[in-house]
């Protein structure tokens, strides 16, 4: 500490012998006792005209500190308020403004609020909270109308209910509830902790309000689903700007009233690109595709998000090569609107699917080389997921293992894919890895690890897994888990115990898996049990035309031919006729069926 305080000095003592002066061109004056005389401080003063003008790095702001010091005109208030400012402009320096503000002799308001929105600017929040307390608070600072929106905000943002409650309190207590800016804030906030009766008291507590107040209160409104209380705030608005209108949108568009949402998007006097997105958001999340591509081919300025709306609709309704086609229209029409994140992972679901690697790498090579991409951990997931699907696990381990964040979906997929393509034990070994150095599993991981061990014929192992599950992870089986046991188990020709395993479970038994059992009778030509199951799957799904064609099959093994033309009269009586099979190949980058 004591190192500390002589680094920040608060007081430093004047040199008696002449300093040296980093910048040449300013010689402090001197008078007859020797001692530096300061010139008056203003904005042209040379050591400041460098603090403004340079690039912040720790480096450089330690030189300037040092003169500072020597100069005692650290302490100076606007010498100080420049420093944290600037500071404050690099989010590598925010930590440096907080710990330089502690040794200063006169805090103010303007220095606090400064570094607290610099770390709301760069999304730590809660250590601009705790600058508040440690430094604010507990040294009794007076906070301005500026401070307590930057705390209601923070609140707001992290959930922190009963910390915008004291918020509140204090906002009382130093009189500032009747100020604008900090009354809208209030709005906000109990609208996003859905406390909109409270909201609405603050609305109405003065005549004071300005566009700002309605817009926040009707949006708070839209947030809590209340679509028809904005509604009429909306139409009781003294004036409208474009967030009102684009408010209503939303809100209509969040309800799936698309019909009222295009009648205000009609009426609008002029609309912006978020107009546009929002009803095509709409229709997009409703699954109407003509309305939602008709808007945006009206659409005269496009920008990412739009773009995004409509390769993730066709990647939802399973159009992968409609999507591949509207993202290389998307980056022939300019660098003016550029891929993001989220762009790419829409474009890496569609080339999953499709199967195609090559177009995969293509991408994959895109992001890296792309500086301005920094692939998230949803990202990261999706890349390592499409090679997993595509066979190239070396690929994909090798994204999996430079990624600085993994989430169960990220080791799940990696299980997954060693176990699709017949590598058992490493899926295995991958989730022993994830037990000792990744996220809790989940129901879903151990779909993939028996899963693995269905397509490895590991029956043992899986049936070991199966009781861990339950056991050690207090997990419950699902339908998906009991399917994987009765696919492992019937691939092993263990019929009885799949039938057995089928009676046990406590839910009924769907028809995937009374198919996943007669597909195994079909293939180990167990017609006494296939019988059974056959009759048992064409109850339940009676137009289902693969449980005849296997029943039939079946019948036709075990050489009773009187079944066989009994099924098949049935077929015909139903109207149910065997369906061609066909396979996606992917050559050349080109798709053939």
């Amino acid at each position: 500490m004591a190192v500390r305080r002589a680094i920040f000095s608060k007081s430093p003592t004047v040199p008696l012998k002449p300093t040296l002066s980093i910048w040449k061109e300013y010689i402090p004056e001197r008078d007859d006792f020797n001692q530096t005389r300061i010139q008056t401080l203003n904005l042209t003063h040379p050591i400041l005209q460098v603090l403004e003008s340079s690039k912040p790095t720790l480096k450089l702001f330690n030189q300037i500190h040092t003169q500072l010091i020597i100069l005692g005109m650290f302490q100076n208030s606007l010498v100080s308020s420049r420093v944290i400012k600037k500071l404050c402009s690099s989010p590598c320096l925010v930590s440096h403004a907080y710990t330089v503000f502690s040794v200063l002799d006169e805090p103010d308001a303007f220095l606090c609020n400064t570094i607290i929105r610099s770390y709301v600017n760069f999304n730590n929040p809660d250590i601009g909270l705790r600058f508040y307390h440690e430094e604010m608070f507990a040294k009794c600072i007076s906070p301005n109308h500026y401070t307590f929106p930057l705390l209601v905000k923070i609140c707001a943002e992290m959930g922190l209910i009963q910390e915008g409650e004291k918020t509140h309190s204090r906002i009382l207590k130093f009189g500032f509830e009747l100020d604008l800016f900090v009354r809208n804030s209030l709005i906000h906030m109990y609208s996003s902790f859905r406390k909109i009766t409270d909201a609405r008291k603050l609305f109405d507590a003065s005549f004071d309000s300005d566009i700002v107040t309605w817009n926040s209160m009707i949006h708070g409104y839209v947030k809590n689903g209340e679509v028809s209380a904005a509604r009429t705030l909306f139409d009781e608005m003294p004036e409208k700007d474009i967030v009102s209108w684009n408010s209503m949108i939303a809100g209509y568009t969040g309800v799936e009233d698309m019909k009222s949402a295009e009648e205000i998007f009609d009426r609008m006097p002029f609309r912006d690109v978020v107009s546009w997105n929002s009803m095509i958001d709409g229709y997009a999340k409703l699954g109407v595709v003509s309305a939602a591509l008709n808007l945006f081919d009206r659409m005269s300025n496009r920008n990412v998000v739009t773009w995004n709306i409509i390769l993730a609709l066709h990647v939802r309704i399973k159009s992968y090569e409609e999507c591949l086609r509207f993202f290389d229209g998307m980056v022939a029409e300019g660098t003016d609107v550029e891929p993001n994140e989220a762009t790419l992972v829409s474009v890496l679901t569609a080339i999953t699917n499709l199967g195609s690697l090559e177009r995969g790498i293509l991408v994959h090579s895109y992001i890296k080389e792309n500086g301005r991409i920094k692939p998230d951990i949803l990202l990261s997931t999706t890349i390592l997921t499409m090679y997993s699907k595509c066979g190239a696990m070396e690929l994909a381990r090798e994204v999996f293992d430079k990624m600085e964040e993994r989430n169960v979906v990220s080791w799940n997929s990696m299980i997954m894919g060693y176990g699709t393509h017949g590598d058992g034990e490493k899926a295995l070994e991958m989730f022993l890895e994830m037990e000792k150095n990744g996220p809790m599993p989940n129901d879903a991981t151990f779909v993939c690890v028996l899963s693995a061990c269905t397509h490895s014929g590991m029956v043992l192992e899986g049936w070991r897994y199966f009781e861990v599950m339950q056991k050690a992870y207090k997990i419950e089986p699902k339908v998906e888990h009991y399917g994987c046991m009765i696919d492992l188990l019937g691939r092993a020709g263990l019929m009885k115990d799949s039938e057995k395993l089928i009676k046990m479970m406590p839910m009924e038994a769907g028809p995937a898996l009374w198919g996943a059992l007669l597909s195994s009778c079909h293939k180990h030509s167990n017609s006494e049990l296939g019988e059974l199951v056959g009759k048992k799957l064409i109850a339940l799904e009676p137009y289902d035309v693969g449980a005849y064609v296997l029943l039939s099959n079946i019948y036709a093994i075990a050489g009773k031919w009187v079944d066989v033309e009994k099924v098949r009269k049935m077929m015909e009586e139903k109207g149910l006729h065997k369906h061609s099979g066909f396979s996606l190949i992917n050559l050349a980058s080109q798709v053939f069926l």
